[in-house]
C-alpha cells in the first residue's frame, strides 16, 4: 500500500466520485481496480487475482478460489486538466450468492462501472447488477473488457448490452485492434487514437485515428452525438444545423445524458494488459457523478408517487412520518447510511457508512433515528481493502467506517438528534438453502454460537438459528457456495471445526383455500383456571404479500385488551406450519368472535389459544407448501444442448429461452432449488466440463401434490 495520502489536494466533494466496480464474475472487476490502484499511484506493482496477489481481495478464500466474496473499499486519486480528483471506489462481487454485497453498495454509490467480458458480452449476473444500478438510479459507464483474448469481439459484446440491458448504451471508444493485435483505443470524443507502446501500459502516443478505422468511427461519434442530442438542445441545434461540435462541449453534453440516466457510454480496454485502464479513469472523472449531481427517489405515501430529489437526499422524519431532505454539504446537519457491518480482529466492530450531509467527528456521539438510540463514535477510520488510516473528521460525501458501535445494523440511519431524519434502508432477499452444522467438540458449543452471532451481523443475507426440536444448529443463506464460504471462516477465522448435514430447502407452508375454526382453551379445575374462545376466519393473500392480523370483533366478545396478544400468539405459530413444520406466509387472520371468563382469562390464555387456534385454522384451509424456483442460465456449446435441456426436464424444469452467443448457446431456465443440488457437478460430467452454469432465486410457487407428499413425510421422519 502506498504511504499516507494528501487529501488537501482534492479542492472540495464536487471533485468526489464514489463508484462501484460491477460484473458477473469472472468478467475482470478485481483485475479493473487492481489496475486503477496501480496508475493512480496506490500500488507500486500490479497483483493478479489468477496468483492470488490481488489486494482487493484479502480474504484467504477469495485468494484461493479466485472470486470476489465480500465488497472491499479503497480510496485513490486521479489527475485530469490540472484538477485532482478523489476516487471512492467499493469493489463488489460477481457471483450471485453473494448479490447483497453489491446491493448495499449500490445503494450508497453515486455511480458505477459495469464490466463485461470482451467475449461472452451480458450474461446472466451483468443484468442483474445492471438492473440493481436501476433500481437506485446509479449512472453507469459499460466497460468491455479481456478484449486481448482469442474469441473477443467488441461489437457483439456491445450488440448484447443493447439487446439485453438498455437501448441507451452507445460507445465513446472503440478498440484499435482485437484479440492478440489488440493495441489501444478511439476516443470517439476527442476523435483521437490513444496506442499502447509497452507491456506496463504507461507509454500511450497519442495519434490521429488509422484510416482504416476513421469511417467506424464517424459513424459512432454521429451515434453519440445523437444520443446526446436528445438531452441537450445546444448539441441538436448545432448538429441539425451542420455546425462542428467540439470535444468540450461533447463531454459536457455526454456527462448531462448520463447523470440524466438517458446514456450509459460503452468503452473498451483490457485491464489484464494494461490498456484502456488510464483511458476509463478520465471517462470517470469527466462523466460520472459527484455526490452532488446524485438523485435520489423516494415514494411519497400520501399521493403514492415517486419524487426524485438532486443535489439533497430525501427521507422520512420520523416525528411526523413526512418526507424532509437533508442538502449535501458540511454545513447542515450530520446525517449517514450504515450499509455494512463486519467484524475486525484488530479493532473490533466496524460499522461502514456513506455521510449524505454535514460532519462528523471521531470522540462525538450520534442518534440513531431508526432505533431511537444513541452510540459513541470511537475512532472513524478510512479503509484500503483490510488496511485502515485513521482520520478525525468525515464530511458529506465521503465512506468511512466507525469503530465502536454496539447496536446499530445495516440499513439503519445515524444523524443530528436535533435534526432527525430516516433514509431509505436497504432490501435484502430471503436465504434459500439450510444446512444443519454441529461442532465436533463439546468445547466449542458456546464458541459457535458467538461466531455465528458475528456472521449473522455482518451479513444480512445469512441466517442462524437453533432447532427447538432438535436442538440442531440450522444455517440459512443465498446458495451452497455461500454456506460453503461462512464454514470456512468458522473453522479458519475461529477456529471452530463442524460436521455439516444435507442442504435443505426453505420451503414455505400457506393456504389455498377459505375456511372457519374456533378454538376453545378451558382449564377450569381447582386453583387458577384458564379460559379463551376465538373464532378464526383464514383466507390465502396474493404471493410475497406475507402475514395480515384483521380485528373483526364486534360488541365486545374479546375484550380490547386482549387483541394484541392474539396477534402476537398467531405470529409465534407462523414460524411452524402444520405441514412440514416451515414458515408461515401469505395469509390473513381474521378473527371475528369469541368469549372470555372475569376471572380465568388474561392475556397468556388468549395468546396460547391463538396459537393453537390458528394451527388448526389451517388445517381446514387446503395447506400446501411453497418452494423456492431458480432463475438457470447454462451457457453451453451446441453439441451438447439436447443433453442439459433434456437433465432440466429431468429436474422439473421449465425452459425459457435458447439464445445464440458465438459458438454457444444460452438456456435460461426455471426449476424449483430441491430438485438443482448438485447439478453443477452433473452438467460437468454432461458437457465434459464445457458447461458454465448460473442460478439465482426468481420467486416461491407451489409444490405439486406428489412431491408435497414426499417432502412431508421425509420432513416428520427426519
Amino acid at each position: 500500500m502506498a504511504g499516507n495520502i494528501d487529501y488537501s489536494k482534492v479542492k472540495d466533494t464536487n471533485f468526489y466520485r464514489n463508484i462501484g466496480i460491477i460484473a458477473h464474475v469472472d468478467a475482470g472487476k478485481t483485475t479493473t481496480t487492481e489496475r486503477i490502484l496501480f496508475f493512480t499511484g496506490r500500488k507500486h506493482k500490479t497483483g493478479e487475482v489468477h496468483e492470488g496477489q490481488a489486494e482487493m481481495d484479502f480474504m484467504d478464500q477469495e485468494r484461493e478460489r479466485g472470486i470476489t466474496i465480500q465488497s472491499a473499499a479503497t480510496t485513490c486519486f486521479w489527475e485530469l486538466n490540472g484538477e485532482f480528483y478523489r476516487i471512492n471506489i467499493i469493489d463488489t462481487p460477481g457471483h450471485v450468492d453473494f448479490t447483497a454485497e453489491v446491493e448495499r453498495s449500490l445503494r450508497v454509490l453515486d455511480g458505477a462501472v459495469v464490466v463485461f467480458d470482451g467475449k461472452m458480452g451480458v450474461e446472466p449476473q451483468s443484468g442483474k447488477v445492471f438492473h440493481q444500478a436501476e433500481k437506485y438510479r446509479v449512472p453507469r459507464l459499460c466497460y468491455i473488457n479481456k478484449l486481448d483474448n482469442i474469441g473477443a469481439d467488441f461489437y457483439k459484446s456491445f450488440a448484447s448490452i443493447t439487446e439485453h440491458l438498455t437501448d441507451r448504451a452507445t460507445p465513446i471508444s472503440l478498440p484499435v485492434g482485437i484479440e492478440g493485435d489488440f493495441k489501444g483505443i478511439i476516443d470517439l470524443v476527442f476523435k483521437k487514437a490513444f496506442i499502447h507502446k509497452d507491456e506496463e501500459g504507461k507509454a500511450i502516443s497519442e495519434e490521429e485515428i488509422p484510416a482504416e478505422y476513421a469511417a467506424k468511427a464517424e459513424e459512432y461519434r454521429n451515434k453519440l452525438i445523437e444520443m446526446v442530442a436528445d438531452v441537450d438542445d445546444d448539441i441538436a441545434t448545432k448538429y441539425l444545423d451542420g455546425i462542428e461540435i467540439t470535444p468540450q462541449e461533447l463531454v459536457e453534453g455526454v456527462r448531462k445524458a448520463v447523470l440524466a440516466l438517458k446514456l450509459f457510454p460503452v468503452m473498451a480496454g483490457s485491464s489484464l494488459r494494461n490498456k484502456g485502464v488510464q483511458e476509463m479513469l478520465d471517462s470517470i472523472v469527466r462523466y460520472l457523478p459527484s455526490p452532488h449531481d446524485k438523485s435520489f427517489t423516494i415514494e411519497d405515501k400520501e399521493t403514492n408517487t415517486e419524487i426524485v430529489y438532486k443535489g439533497e437526499v430525501p427521507g422520512t422524519d420520523p416525528k411526523t412520518d413526512k418526507i424532509t431532505t437533508k442538502k449535501l454539504l458540511d454545513s447542515e446537519p450530520f446525517c449517514g447510511l450504515v450499509f455494512k457491518l463486519m467484524v475486525d480482529h484488530h479493532v473490533g466492530n466496524l460499522a461502514f457508512f456513506r455521510v449524505y450531509s454535514g460532519k462528523l467527528q471521531s470522540g462525538s456521539y450520534v442518534y440513531n433515528s431508526t432505533t431511537g438510540n444513541k452510540e459513541r463514535v470511537g475512532r472513524i477510520i478510512l479503509m484500503h481493502a483490510n488496511h485502515r488510516e485513521e482520520v478525525k473528521e468525515v464530511k458529506a460525501g465521503d465512506i468511512a467506517a466507525i469503530v465502536g458501535f454496539k447496536d446499530t445494523k445495516t440499513g439503519q440511519t445515524i444523524c443530528d438528534e436535533s435534526s432527525p431524519i430516516i433514509l431509505e434502508s436497504i432490501d435484502f432477499p430471503e436465504p434459500v438453502v439450510s444446512f444443519a452444522i454441529e461442532p465436533k467438540t463439546k468445547s466449542d458449543q458456546d464458541k459457535l454460537g458467538e461466531a455465528l452471532g458475528k456472521l449473522v451481523s455482518e451479513d444480512p443475507t445469512f441466517k442462524a438459528r437453533t432447532d427447538a426440536e432438535t436442538g440442531q444448529v440450522i444455517i440459512a443463506g443465498m446458495g451452497e457456495l455461500h454456506l460453503d464460504i461462512k464454514v470456512d471462516i468458522l473453522k479458519r477465522e475461529y477456529g471452530i471445526e463442524v460436521t455439516v448435514g444435507k442442504p435443505q430447502v426453505a420451503y414455505r407452508e400457506t393456504i389455498t383455500g377459505e375456511g372457519e375454526h374456533r378454538e376453545l382453551l378451558k382449564k377450569q379445575t381447582g386453583g387458577a383456571g384458564q379460559y379463551a374462545d376465538i373464532a378464526f376466519y383464514l383466507k390465502p393473500r396474493a404471493r410475497g404479500e406475507g402475514y395480515r392480523f384483521v380485528d373483526n370483533i364486534k360488541g365486545g366478545a374479546i375484550p380490547r385488551e386482549y387483541i394484541p396478544a392474539i396477534d402476537k400468539g398467531i405470529q409465534d405459530s407462523l414460524v411452524s406450519g402444520p405441514l412440514g413444520g416451515y414458515p408461515v406466509v401469505d395469509v390473513e387472520a381474521q378473527i371475528t368472535d369469541g368469549s372470555y371468563h372475569d376471572v380465568d382469562s388474561n392475556t397468556d390464555t388468549f395468546r396460547t389459544c391463538a396459537f393453537y387456534g390458528f394451527k388448526n385454522a389451517m388445517k381446514v384451509c387446503k395447506p400446501t407448501l411453497l418452494e423456492p424456483i431458480m432463475k438457470v442460465s447454462i451457457n453451453v456449446p451446441d453439441e451438447h444442448v439436447g443433453a442439459v435441456t433434456g437433465y432440466l426436464s429431468s429436474k422439473r424444469g421449465i425452459i425459457k429461452n435458447l439464445l445464440q452467443r458465438g459458438k454457444t448457446k444460452e438456456i435460461s431456465a426455471e426449476a424449483p432449488l430441491g430438485e438443482l443440488f448438485g447439478y453443477i457437478s452433473d452438467l460437468r460430467n454432461l458437457t465434459s466440463g464445457t458447461a458454465a452454469a448460473n442460478m439465482e432465486p426468481s420467486h416461491y410457487a407451489e409444490v405439486p401434490r406428489n412431491v408435497l407428499e414426499k417432502i412431508v413425510g421425509e420432513s416428520k421422519k427426519a
